[in-house]
């Protein structure tokens, strides 16, 4: 079946979104056309004030309506610890855990040859210049345990370590309330690799 001109625009549009696949794309499409004009221009007007007031932490890379992002200007945390994540949707992963009171760098993106994205597509920077400036104690290399995640922690750690700090990488494995049988060989072979005393 053939949609209308702008319906089929719009699903097109939808499918482009991670995560939306065609199916997923109609029913968010006539889930809009069942709205009113108004419930549509108000998603509208928030998708194109989107780019306005959004930018990039100075310190950071976080997304942030302001300079400087809510975690680098927060007097609770330390300078002393700095977590580095791939993407700004990695900080919230962090957060949910309420246990890390010290601050980010986020790099938007891993290594990937083969998407054309190698160091000089990273913002690692300004996370070398904050570690060269001195007062970090560690910086722990929160990246994906994907091939990308791993590269991209090896070649941060080789640049970052002769400046002195502390270079950790998260602990992988088994997740909390899962089944050992149901675990691969790769990811229980990282459990026991970064095994602790109980």
């Amino acid at each position: 079946m053939d949609y209308p001109a702008p319906v089929q625009k719009l699903i097109d549009e939808l499918r482009r979104l991670p995560g939306i696949g065609p199916k997923s794309a109609q029913r968010i499409a006539f889930h809009l056309l069942r709205g009113t004009r108004e419930d549509a221009e108000r998603l509208g007007g928030s998708i194109s004030r989107l780019m306005d007031g959004i930018r990039l932490c100075r310190i950071c890379n976080a997304i942030t309506d302001a300079e400087t992002c809510a975690q680098c200007t927060d007097p609770g945390r330390s300078d002393r610890t700095i977590c580095v994540v791939e993407e700004p949707h990695d900080i919230l992963a962090v957060e949910r855990t309420r246990d890390f009171k010290g601050r980010y760098h986020v790099l938007h993106g891993a290594l990937s040859p083969l998407q054309g994205i190698g160091p000089d597509e990273l913002k690692a920077h300004g996370l070398i210049e904050r570690v060269r400036l001195g007062g970090v104690d560690e910086v722990i290399l929160a990246t994906s345990p994907t091939v990308e995640g791993e590269a991209t922690a090896a070649w941060l750690a080789r640049l970052l370590k002769p400046l002195g700090a502390r270079v950790t990488r998260i602990a992988m494995g088994v997740p909390v309330g899962s089944d050992l049988e149901w675990s691969d060989e790769v990811t229980i072979a990282k459990a026991l690799e970064g095994r602790r005393d109980y």
